[in-house]
């Protein structure tokens, strides 16, 4: 009995370099690969949104670890972002130092790149540093009429602070 055709996901995973494999979390962020797929539904805007509420990396000056939460809602263009490929990106940060503002801008450019999405907003909820948080919001594109990113304010990503 023949195999039937591979199904659109079959093909989607097939492309796929990460996911389903172990790989190692790359040491440097611009070494990071953001792998992404085609939109199964080019004809819907709708919103995608990825938290990653464990975000580390070091102060560029002192070497002490910084921690934010990262949220990145946005709708689709012709791609979307890989999660484990997006998960190993942000992992790479880890032991990499930098200021807040340029972290949140560089992923918010990165995923910029990799997707071409029609909207996206990149938001960097940053833990106190010297008794300051920084927040840092960088958004980009058209967000459709009849899509709605989840606010930021009613989602409890850090205790106390709301």
């Amino acid at each position: 009995m023949k195999r039937k055709e591979a199904s659109v996901t079959e093909k989607i995973y097939e492309q796929l370099s990460l996911l389903g494999k172990k790989v190692e979390t790359p040491e440097r962020p611009e070494d990071a690969v953001l792998e992404t797929f085609p939109n199964p539904h080019p004809d819907t805007d709708y919103v995608v949104r990825l938290t990653a509420p464990e975000f580390t990396t070091i102060c560029p000056i002192t070497g002490q670890p910084d921690f934010a939460v990262i949220v990145v809602d946005y709708v689709p263009g012709p791609r979307l972002v890989e999660s484990k490929a997006f998960k190993l990106f942000l992992g790479s940060f880890r032991n990499h130092g930098t200021f807040h503002e340029a972290c949140t801008v560089y992923i918010h450019k990165r995923l910029q790149e990799a997707m071409d999405p029609k909207y996206l907003r990149v938001v960097g909820l940053w833990y106190a540093r010297g008794g300051i948080t920084i927040d840092v919001v960088v958004e980009t594109g058209t967000l459709p009429p009849n899509c709605t990113p989840l606010p930021i304010g009613r989602t409890s990503y850090r205790g106390g602070r709301e």
